[in-house]
């Protein structure tokens, strides 16, 4: 197949294009730079110089899928460039693979799309639960709207598919790469002690539920995909730290309430301090790590054969120590 994966140097990305290489497909990189260009003839795919934030320049070869991995993620910052990559550049991307002559578009979205703003425990979340385009958290808004132009967009000619899995994790995903920098420098504390399920997707196992989708599916519908064990938070931050040597024991734990309440001081702090990095805390971040989140993913194994391969323990020796040099050097 002829196969468009958007968001190339990313961490999905740069993981899936060197696996749909390695199967014979012929792969097409969209990109801004002539650093990602660079990048993607690393990994094997043709470069396309392209701009989602510029919709009337994108211009797509002939195709028969295109994959878009690439999405704006921050936790803090002005609601305008989420909208405008994760929603406008959606819709541009969809406009550009329909005229290539594609007939599948795989988009991954995120679990977090049905995460209310109240701060709802979910338990067993399937596709029927309702998702938050206008939710406070400029993520989860802008992935719920990128999501909902997509699956408006299927057709009989022109099947389209979200992928939702939770928390992405694996070697050299920034959330675990941050871990042992935040509890070396004490900026780490647990939300409510983190004794409540949090579901997971390996890399691998995201990789496999894109691939899945590019065959299987019914065009127009979101699947959650997920690890095949669950686990609570806290297990998942303390296995992460102990492969750096690190304990958990000791860590200070605060209620969600003065969680979410410090966060919108640390947003207000980084905007009167006109900084351009994430606060330490912000609302957003507590939303998605900090309340019990599992999904039923029986439609993807039904409906796109997804398995969920790899393991957590098998996900876990698959990191290596240089997985977390650049957090231990650099604290968060």
């Amino acid at each position: 197949m002829r196969i468009l994966v958007t968001g190339g140097s990313g961490f999905v990305g740069s993981r899936l294009i060197p696996k749909l290489v390695s199967e014979g497909h012929h792969v097409f990189s969209l990109v801004r730079s002539a650093g990602s260009s660079m990048q993607a003839e690393a990994l094997g795919a043709d470069p396309i110089r392209g701009d989602l934030d510029l919709p009337a320049g994108l211009s797509l070869p002939a195709l028969d899928a295109v994959i878009h991995t690439a999405a704006y993620f921050r936790f803090a910052g002005p609601r305008a460039p989420y909208f405008s990559t994760n929603v406008e550049g959606t819709r541009a991307l969809l406009r550009a693979a329909q005229k290539s002559g594609a007939s599948r578009f795989v988009h991954l979205s995120a679990g977090g799309v049905v995460m209310d703003d109240r701060g709802s425990s979910i338990c067993d979340a399937d596709e029927k639960l309702p998702t938050f385009p206008q939710s406070f958290s400029a993520y989860i808004a802008s992935k719920a709207q990128g999501e909902a132009a997509v699956l408006q967009a299927n057709t009989n000619d022109f099947q389209t598919i979200a992928i939702r899995p939770p928390a992405i994790w694996g070697p050299g995903d920034p959330f675990s790469r941050a871990i042992p920098g935040a509890i070396k420098s004490g900026q780490f504390a647990f939300i409510d002690g983190g004794y409540y399920l949090f579901a997971t997707c390996h890399i691998d196992n995201v990789i496999e539920a894109i691939e899945c989708a590019l065959q299987h599916g019914r065009g127009g519908h979101a699947y959650f995909v997920k690890d095949r064990e669950t686990v609570t938070f806290r297990t998942f931050i303390t296995q992460i730290a102990e492969l750096q040597g690190l304990s958990v024991e000791g860590l200070k734990s605060i209620t969600y309430a003065m969680a979410h309440n410090l966060g919108r001081l640390a947003e207000i702090g980084s905007i009167l301090t006109f900084s351009k990095k994430d606060p330490p805390l912000s609302r957003s971040m507590v939303r998605m790590i900090g309340r019990q989140f599992t999904v039923n993913d029986a439609a993807a194994r039904n409906e796109l054969g997804y398995l969920g391969l790899v393991s957590r323990a098998e996900g876990f020796l698959s990191y290596r120590t240089d997985d977390f040099e650049t957090a231990s050097r650099t604290p968060r």
